[in-house]
Formats: structure tokens, sequence, C-alpha cells
């Protein structure tokens, strides 16, 4: 008797819902610093970059930097499917 699985590969599932998992998190802390830096372009200092706030700045800055970043990882770096014999 003879039983043939063809299965899923789980590892490489795996992997994909650890990026899918990865990059929502970083989504979501790219917004956090652009919410927080909206919310501090309000306060008033004397510390300025380009006119506005140094720490809004910063943060929007810093986001700007984790948006590129991810788009380069997502665009370049990721692993594509090896194709399957015969198909």
């Amino acid at each position: 008797m003879k039983v043939e699985v063809d299965a899923i590969d789980e590892q490489y599932l795996m992997q994909g819902f650890q990026k899918i998992a990865n990059r929502i998190t970083l989504g979501l802390v790219l917004a956090a610093f652009i919410i927080g830096a909206a919310l501090v372009m309000r306060v008033e200092t004397t510390f300025r970059i380009f006119g506005y706030p140094g720490l809004a700045m910063l943060l929007f800055l810093g986001a700007a930097v984790g948006i590129a970043m991810l788009a380069f990882t997502i665009v370049f770096r990721d692993d594509r499917p090896a194709e399957k014999p015969g198909v």
C-alpha cells in the first residue's frame, strides 16, 4: 500500500505569515510616528527644523526613512517562490 500526500509547504507558509506580521507591526509603528509628529507639531519650541518644531520633524523623518526601507525590502529583498519543475 502506498499513500502519496501532496500537501502545502508549511515552513514556507509560516515564513510568509511571519513576513506579513512583521510588515503590519512596522506599519503600525510608522503610523504612530506620523500621528505623534502631528500631535507634537502644535508645541511651541525654540528647536526648529525647516521652520517646524524639531521633535516633530525628527519623527516625520524617522517615519519617512522607515517607509523607504520597508518599500526597498518589499521590492528588492523578498524571496520569490521557486518554480516547480514541470509546471
